[in-house]
């Protein structure tokens, strides 16, 4: 879906399954699908006053471009990034002006956080409203953190669980398949300790998204007039990407 251009206040916000239900809970926003390389750019020359990156495609598509992202900033348009390919494009472009919003983009411009698939999913299309078909890497580790939880499982089955779900990849990361690798006395207490982690889910990725609607929507409805200390550099390849 391409932003429509008949809007005055555009405000895009680029989501999925980090926020399946942000049409409801953002209704003034212009919602769109993750963002892929030239949705940013494309946002921009439809009038986008202001730009929030949650979600972006990345493995069958090519990613949201940090040029494109340049682009938006150069020409007055505000943008905002968290808790998935948004937290990683912030913490990228974060000396251009991008601004990242919520615990997981501090964690990538800290460095505690530097793979790229600890934020990474599984997920439906849109037509199934996004579905979860696994647990980030980053709800998993926020979950464990708790202290009831850390109290009720021990802290050395929470550390197990960290570590068989770190040696993971992204896509059979959920908790019945970690639990398959966590020594256990039997099924029963398996599924026991299955059904008390999906009942303690802390979804920080959720937590952050929402934050970022929230900074969207408080923002202002114009471009900034006020030209950043740098200049975007109109490169061959921009030029053949984006006038080609």
């Amino acid at each position: 879906m391409s932003p429509r251009e008949e809007r005055n206040n555009r405000k895009v916000l680029f989501v999925g399954p980090t926020l399946p239900d942000a049409a409801r809970i953002a209704p003034d926003l212009e919602i769109c699908p993750p963002a892929i390389q030239g949705d940013v750019y494309r946002a921009v020359r439809a009038g986008a006053t202001a730009i929030g990156l949650v979600d972006g495609g990345f493995e069958y598509t090519a990613p949201v471009w940090h040029k494109e992202i340049l682009y938006a900033l150069s020409v007055g348009v505000s943008v905002f990034g968290a808790a998935s390919m948004g937290a990683l494009r912030a913490a990228e472009c974060h000396a251009f002006g991008m601004v990242g919003i919520g615990a997981i983009a501090q964690a990538y411009a800290d460095g505690v956080l530097v793979d790229d698939a600890d934020v990474a999913q599984l997920h439906a299309p849109a037509e199934l409203g996004w579905q979860s078909l696994s647990e980030p890497l980053v709800n998993i580790a926020a979950t464990l953190a708790q202290p009831g939880l850390r109290t009720s499982l021990t802290e050395d089955l929470c550390d197990r669980i960290g570590a068989a779900a770190q040696r993971l990849h992204f896509k059979d990361r959920t908790w019945r398949t970690i639990l398959r690798s966590v020594d256990l006395p039997d099924d029963n207490r398996r599924r026991a300790v299955e059904a008390t982690l999906k009942a303690s889910v802390r979804n920080v990725k959720r937590v952050d998204a929402l934050l970022l609607v929230r900074a969207l929507q408080a923002c202002s409805n114009e471009r900034s007039r006020e030209k950043p200390d740098w200049d975007f550099q109109e490169t061959t390849l921009w030029q053949t990407l984006t006038h080609g």
